[in-house]
């Protein structure tokens, strides 16, 4: 049971708000934000996604920038109300086209009846896109694609209008083609985010996947699909520990930890041949979630050493193996680690003919940051920095520094070698084609290394 439900921009502004029971004071959206803009200042770290300020319950999730949260005095399932903000997100996405501020003002009548439709009196009643379509009749405001914000992995479908066509985050499943008629298209990702923690010595501690398949359908009339994965993939503990190196085409058994499927899939022949069977609805939403905790190959190494080079001097160098294909080539690479608490200044050397690094010192937070645009398979990089200190040390350095952590995304690439072999769709007609696209995207979620 949700009292009110609202959207905040990333300066606090109320973009859409409803109150559904009355129950909670007017000002909790400003609570809201006040809190957690100075939860890190007051508790240490990010504001967790639920917390109670004076018996109100606070749940919310960050996407694309926006904060969506719902209140309720209540005592309710944090997973299921979490759960709805992220689902409610992704219908209004559906409908839309893309999820921005801008969209969000420009749709806020369509967005209200949207609301208005998903929730009556504080109950959820669906977050079926397919469902919504006969209750909703405003048309899309559609938002200029020249002036979006950086949309991750997303902006992935608008690089090369070769790969992919330039609608494919900007439209929305209601809306027509400019001639009236609309394009079968269906867009399947498989988006891993990867969690690594290296020893000092650069051996691996721990390593973890979270992936997830996911469909984005503009097919009309809701087609049977058939998507048809690894032959060798096995589910439980009775596969083999670790991956076979041996083979860099991706040979060997996949083995994941759990899985979890849509309601929508029939798993009939799932356990001989690996197809997932369903009739997909039009929008976007998960085929799959899983987790593989077994080791598998890191697509980077980190390396990190910082040492003393006089009595207020010492040096960081940071080295970094990307670890797949040449062909393959990683985006926005990030890299930051904690410096002593006592360091005053912080001067950087790159390789010769570096282009695109940034480095910087951040002498509030002390923190050394390193940011590379594109890293090329089978790469190496490496950063020097001198740090000068304002006092002498005392004790060993390597524990009031680090670890280095790092972010990336990598496009068209599998840390898990989960594939998708074929997509196929059931045609109602022999003059119909609809239109497929399958990408991979790997994320970093926690990427560490000990000094």
């Amino acid at each position: 049971m949700i009292s009110q439900l609202f959207v905040l921009s990333q300066r606090g502004d109320n973009i859409v708000f409803r109150d559904y029971r009355g129950e909670v004071p007017k000002g909790s959206a400003e609570i809201f934000f006040r809190r957690v803009k100075f939860w890190k200042e007051d508790e240490g770290g990010d504001a967790p996604p639920v917390f109670n300020v004076d018996g109100v319950n606070y749940f919310h999730v960050k996407v694309a920038g926006l904060l969506f949260v719902a209140t309720t005095r209540a005592n309710v399932s944090p997973s299921l109300v979490l759960e709805f903000l992220q689902r409610n997100a992704r219908v209004i996405k559906d409908y839309l086209g893309v999820l921005s501020e801008e969209s969000l003002r420009k749709n806020f009548v369509l967005v209200y009846e949207l609301l208005d439709e998903i929730i009556d009196f504080g109950y959820v009643q669906t977050t079926s896109t397919e469902l919504l379509k006969s209750y909703v009749f405003n048309e899309p405001i559609m938002v200029d694609a020249a002036i979006l914000p950086n949309l991750g992995p997303a902006a992935l479908f608008v690089e090369g209008a070769k790969r992919m066509p330039g609608t494919a985050v900007t439209k929305s499943v209601v809306a027509n083609e400019p001639r009236g008629r609309k394009r079968d298209e269906i867009f399947v990702d498989v988006i891993e985010k990867i969690s690594v923690t290296f020893s000092s010595s650069g051996y691996i501690l721990t390593s973890e996947i979270d992936g997830t398949i996911q469909m984005k359908s503009y097919l009309t009339g809701n087609p049977e699909i058939r998507l048809a994965l690894n032959d060798d993939l096995s589910i439980g503990r009775g596969g083999r520990s670790s991956y076979d190196y041996s083979s860099a085409s991706g040979a060997g058994s996949v083995t994941l930890d759990s899985c979890n499927f849509h309601e929508l899939v029939h798993l009939d022949s799932f356990e001989t041949d690996r197809t997932l069977i369903m009739a997909a609805p039009e929008g976007e939403f998960s085929v799959m979630n899983y987790r593989i905790s077994q080791e598998f190959r890191p697509p980077f190494r980190i390396n990190a050493l910082i040492e003393e080079v006089g009595p207020l001097k010492a040096e960081v160098i940071i080295k970094l193996r990307a670890e797949f294909s040449s062909s393959v080539t990683a985006n926005s690479i990030f890299v930051q680690m904690p410096l002593p608490a006592y360091t005053s200044r912080a001067s950087f050397e790159l390789e010769p003919g570096t282009v695109g690094n940034t480095t910087d010192f951040k002498e509030s937070s002390k923190r050394l940051e390193w940011g590379l645009k594109k890293i090329v398979g089978g790469s190496e990089h490496t950063l020097r920095a001198k740090l000068t200190f304002s006092q002498e040390m005392h004790g060993n350095i390597t524990k009031e520094a680090g670890p280095v952590s790092m972010t990336f995304t990598i496009p068209m690439y599998s840390a898990s070698r989960v594939l998708v072999k074929y997509l196929q769709i059931e045609q109602k007609a022999s003059t119909s084609n609809p239109y497929r696209w399958v990408r991979y995207v790997t994320q970093s979620n926690s990427y560490v290394a000990r000094l």
